[in-house]
């Protein structure tokens, strides 16, 4: 499929992200999971929750494979890449026009919107940054990478988590502070409104290159 992964579309934390084509001509991306993290929990996590998703905003996972060591999530290839490079590079601030980027913030509303209420059980993402919202030929959003996502069931109002999860600049104020309250959908909730503010700033929210602590936002 990725012709010995060769084309390597980008790297994150749960892994490597490659090229691929099947025999029917599609393109895919196909996600090489570093399996020293997590032992394999992210692997389980991420197939459990996307294969009961079916929405515009969400990205469609078309298989899996594990074969020894390697694992494997194979997905819709999205040609516009991921959010992160629009509003962070500076070759693509102006690419899109602030209708298209209202759009866009649509979507992935909906999309969230859908993981928490429109399942058969309640799906927590615990990572919505704009690096995990990709962008396919006609940039409309999709909500991608379900290596931290945890399944609870949709009558939890507050649900149970043993560790923090989630990227510095995005995660909720409770989930690293356990006084602050309890655990709900509302974490995924606030790194939207991160993401939201990042939109508006075309800049990230952890600057540590900062003149004054006013300009890092909590946590």
């Amino acid at each position: 499929i990725t012709k010995n992964f060769k084309d390597k579309l980008g790297e994150g934390g749960y892994g490597s992200v490659f090229k691929g084509k099947l025999r029917s001509g599609h393109h895919v991306a196909v996600k090489l999971l570093d399996k020293s993290k997590g032992n394999g929990q992210d692997f389980i996590n991420e197939v459990a929750s996307i294969g009961r998703i079916h929405h515009a905003n969400v990205a469609k996972l078309i298989g899996f494979c594990v074969e020894r060591s390697k694992q494997a999530l194979v997905y819709d290839f999205m040609p516009n890449g991921s959010l992160d490079k629009i509003i962070f590079t500076e070759e693509n601030k102006n690419t899109l026009g602030w209708k298209k980027m209202f759009d866009i913030v649509l979507g992935v509303a909906q999309g969230i919107h859908y993981l928490h209420q429109g399942c058969d059980m309640q799906i927590l993402h615990f990572d919505i940054k704009p690096h995990n919202i990709l962008l396919d030929e006609n940039f409309n959003p999709k909500v991608s990478d379900f290596g931290l996502a945890k399944l609870y069931s949709v009558e939890d109002s507050i649900v149970s988590l043993t560790a923090a999860r989630g990227t510095i600049g995005y995660i909720a104020p409770e989930l690293v502070y356990k006084n602050l309250g309890g655990i709900s959908y509302k974490a995924d909730v606030y790194s939207f409104g991160m993401l939201l503010m990042e939109i508006v700033g075309r800049r990230k929210n952890v600057n540590a290159f900062a003149d004054h602590t006013s300009q890092i936002y909590f946590p």
